[in-house]
């Protein structure tokens, strides 16, 4: 049984600070802005040898409303879940009523605690810890979670200080589907994710901007294992100020990076925008398989569907081999569809073609329509083979491959697309001409050869003298 610990306290205290270095990665935002964390972010760990889950969660302070009380949720949900709770002080602003309060809060939930007084660096351990045993929770812990300290002390008390022999076990999502959802602020990713999974698992509120984080949600559905990483918000350049939100949006597009398929939620109500069209742009440009979610699509009226349906058949008119899915994450119409588009997407952008396969396509490609004469000569297409995937990755090999049109290279895609069937993913051509093992070398003349050609260029002037000659005589 993998052991998980929930780190949890006031906010500002350094809980995602303390979370990176569990976790020795820079998954969890850490900023000096209280309330930054919002959702409980996962996280694996290793100590010895042996794994950990960690869990990242918002700041507690006892009289939460609104967003808060929502945050505040997430923290319980966590220490429900988990074996260790890590209760994290600040041991610079010392003892205050809010830590009384989730001290009170602990208690009442029986959980096993571990007090852990952050912040000690430069200033006597002790004497920084000396208030904060009037909590009565013991043991206590201290440590300096931006300079790594007291870190590995702290991991020996929960897991033991000795090595184990699962050194090499594989990544949590190594083998998962990840699936990223994007989408600009309030489209309702949130609440997408919530419904896939059946459970309250993020923060939803009427109020753009509430996810700041990209949150990793490992889950398994009839057998097979999936990734969902719900991002933040993704506005306009323009209106991009608090560097916080510059953070957030560089994590949205980390983590279509890390997704294998991207679903695009966009807003029904407010129809098809350029920044959703941005969007769009990026994660082709990665190369990921693409899936289009029209959210909000209950109650709207005929007209306004028809209108959507042809404003979406008109901009993504590039994007044909993509589905488009009309769904309510709010009350869950069409959101089960998705996986078949999702799980279709993943295997186009994994599969695995033999060169023999691509090269008949090649071949009866370049039959029913040939490559166009560029400089007197046609361009010749020999064979091709694959040189990756996700996306997948076709290279072609002749002569003049860097004269291929490209209309040609469209035309190429299309056959491939539609005679291996592939969906939602983009098609990458590398075109690849042999290289002339003689270029740029000079044949030098041996002496005879430099003879004869002088006497050949003496003809050649003499020709030429007489032609002009006759010129000016005529």
């Amino acid at each position: 049984m993998v052991p998980v610990i929930a780190v949890v306290g006031r906010p500002n205290v350094g809980k995602s600070t303390l979370f990176n270095q569990l976790t020795r990665s820079r998954d969890a935002l850490v900023a000096n802005f209280p309330g930054l964390t919002r959702d409980r972010q996962y996280g694996e760990g290793r100590h010895h040898g042996r794994r950990f889950i960690a869990i990242d969660t918002g700041g507690l302070a006892g009289d939460e409303e609104g967003v808060d009380e929502l945050m505040a949720g997430q923290s319980l949900a966590a220490i429900e879940e988990a074996d260790d709770v890590l209760f994290l002080v600040d041991g610079r602003a010392g003892l205050t009523p809010g830590d009384q309060q989730i001290a009170d809060q602990l208690r009442r939930t029986g959980a096993r605690v571990h007090l852990v007084v952050n912040k000690t660096d430069g200033q006597d351990e002790d004497q920084a810890a000396s208030e904060f045993y009037g909590l009565g929770l013991d043991p206590v812990h201290r440590i300096s979670a931006a300079h790594n300290r007291g870190i590995k002390q702290l991991l020996d008390s929960l897991l033991g200080d000795e090595e184990d022999v699962d050194e090499d076990e594989p990544e949590a999502d190594a083998d998962s589907i990840r699936v990223g959802l994007i989408g600009r602020p309030n489209v309702g990713k949130s609440t997408l994710v919530n419904r896939i999974l059946g459970e309250e698992r993020v923060l939803v509120y009427d109020e753009p901007g509430t996810t700041r984080d990209s949150i990793r949600i490992p889950y398994e559905r009839r057998g097979t294992q999936y990734t969902l990483i719900d991002t933040a918000g993704v506005r306009r350049r323009r209106q991009v100020r608090e560097t916080v939100e510059k953070f957030s949006v560089v994590k949205t597009l980390q983590a279509v990076e890390d997704s294998h398929v991207v679903v695009i939620v966009i807003d029904a109500r407010e129809g098809l925008v350029d920044q959703d069209m941005h969007l769009i742009g990026f994660a082709l440009d990665a190369g990921r398989a693409v899936v289009i979610a029209v959210n909000k699509w209950d109650g709207m009226d005929p007209d306004d569907r028809k209108r959507v349906k042809e404003t979406l058949k008109w901009r993504l008119g590039f994007l044909d081999y993509a589905r488009i899915h009309f769904i309510s994450a709010l009350h869950g119409t069409g959101v089960g569809d998705l996986y078949a588009s999702i799980d279709a997407g993943y295997a186009s952008a994994m599969a695995k073609w033999s060169t023999n396969q691509l090269t008949r396509i090649l071949q009866d490609a370049v039959q029913q329509h040939p490559p166009p004469i560029v400089r007197g000569h046609r361009i010749k297409l020999r064979y091709a083979h694959q040189g990756g995937s996700c996306p997948p990755r076709i290279i072609v090999h002749g002569t003049q491959t860097d004269s291929v049109p490209r209309d040609y290279q469209r035309f190429l895609e299309n056959t491939f697309r539609n005679v291996l069937k592939v969906e939602a993913t983009p098609i990458r051509f590398e075109f690849r001409s042999p290289e002339n093992p003689f270029e740029g070398r000079k044949n030098p003349l041996t002496p005879r050869q430099k003879k004869k050609k002088a006497r050949l260029m003496q003809h050649v002037r003499k020709k030429d003298k007489k032609a002009r000659r006759k010129k000016k005589n005529s």
